[in-house]
């Protein structure tokens, strides 16, 4: 299988509402905008997508529909403090703080309204406890 595009699909039982948030605060614009489904794409790059669709659509199968399980979205940005400031002065819930981590991340975590977590992450040098975890190539090593 030969992937041409991969993008997170979050379900909701507000499209409107959940889309206008990525809009609003993450640079997003929408490429299709209905009702029950809404494709956006970030306004800075286009490889960067994710969709919003109806909970309940007929296009989710049964046994599945109405289900709006958590995820965690990864963001990752040359510059993490620049977002974060940007995220504070929207308003927007920091539930993780700004924090350099040992496996190699300098990063926050806020969420949406229906409580997906968003990790803001901009790569930093890993611990040498780390360091052996990656391969050669994820660390320009």
């Amino acid at each position: 299988m030969k992937c041409t595009q991969y993008y997170p699909v979050l379900q909701t039982a507000d499209v409107a509402g959940l889309a206008g948030f990525y809009i609003g605060n993450f640079g997003f614009r929408a490429l299709f905008d209905s009702d029950w489904y809404c494709h956006l794409q970030s306004t800075e790059d286009a490889g960067v997508n994710m969709a919003i669709l109806q909970a309940d659509h007929p296009t989710i199968p049964e046994g599945h529909r109405g289900e709006t399980r958590h995820v965690i979205l990864n963001f990752e940005v040359a510059d993490v403090d620049a977002v974060h400031d940007r995220a504070k002065d929207l308003g927007l819930e920091i539930v993780k703080p700004l924090c350099d981590e040992d496996f190699g991340q300098r990063h926050f975590i806020t969420c949406d309204p229906q409580g997906n977590l968003i990790d803001i992450i901009t790569p930093i040098q890993p611990s040498a406890e780390f360091l052996s975890q990656f391969a050669p190539e994820a660390v320009g090593a």
